[in-house]
């Protein structure tokens, strides 16, 4: 259980643990570190059940010529082009215990899930200066869950725009964030977190039957600084469930709520050889 909070922690906080982009600088290839984060999430999306997490985050950056892990996520250079990106995308929920919620009472757990799969970065707009950027992002993962042999529990595509600052003004050195758009999922994972078998149903909690397709939209604004010898994160993110494809299901008590998370990372490595970063 342990280990798996611990996947989910450096998952769900992964995007922010990098040095801003700003216009073409010299870096070191990699750097490494460490820190700690603390966490505020739903027990699944659409719950009425907020649990928080204390947790170690760690901190890598990778700038090589075909391999790159930064604040963009992990990605492989292979077009030779600065509009488009082809990478990874990751995320995470957490495990929930049945005998810790009302919801779920009499069900079986929750197992922490993880979710990788390709995503395509598509620049639409830069500044000259490269310290402002919009993307359209394109990711698609797999799930799979964390406990015992891996099981796959369906797909996700979620679509968004993304803005990225780093030039302002009012918080020199601080790196914005925002990024917006919908979730689309298959019954698979769908039922995952929302089906409700005959044998688990109660007067309170019918039978319900989960189908695919939309999940929602999502709303996040993240905003981290990189000092010389550690750096501080933090995020927010707004979840709407309205219209979603399961948003009649028993185990679905909330259709919007907040998550929130803050990291700070010290840095205590970091390679002596020098590359020309280009964000």
């Amino acid at each position: 259980m342990r280990l798996s909070r611990l996947c989910c922690a450096f998952l769900i906080l992964a995007p922010l643990l990098a040095a801003p982009a700003v216009a073409a600088t010299d870096k070191p290839l990699w750097e490494v570190g460490a820190g700690v984060g603390v966490l505020s999430l739903p027990a699944w999306r659409g719950a009425d059940e907020t649990r928080n997490y204390v947790l170690p985050v760690p901190y890598f950056t990778y700038h090589g010529r075909f391999l790159r892990a930064d604040r963009h996520g992990v990605r492989g250079v292979l077009f030779d082009s600065d509009r488009i990106d082809l990478g990874i995308s990751l995320a995470a929920s957490p495990p929930v215990g049945s005998d810790r919620s009302g919801a779920r009472s009499g069900m079986p757990d929750l197992d922490a899930t993880a979710e990788i799969g390709p995503q395509l970065d598509l620049t639409l707009w830069r500044s000259d200066s490269h310290a402002r950027s919009l993307k359209l992002i394109l990711p698609l993962r797999s799930a799979f869950t964390l406990s015992g042999p891996p099981r796959q529990e369906g797909w996700v595509f979620s679509p968004a725009l993304n803005l990225d600052i780093t030039d302002m003004a009012a918080l020199p050195g601080w790196n914005l964030g925002l990024r917006s758009g919908p979730l689309f999922a298959s019954r698979r994972q769908h039922a995952y977190f929302y089906e409700v078998t005959p044998a688990h149903a109660t007067p309170a909690r019918p039978a319900y039957a989960a189908d695919g397709g939309y999940s929602g939209s999502q709303f996040l604004v993240s905003l981290s600084k990189r000092y010389p010898g550690y750096w501080v994160g933090g995020y927010a993110r707004y979840d709407a469930l309205q219209g979603a494809a399961f948003e009649n299901s028993p185990l679905v008590s909330r259709s919007h709520y907040l998550a929130a998370g803050v990291a700070v990372a010290w840095v205590f490595g970091e390679s002596s050889q020098r590359v020309t970063v280009d964000d």
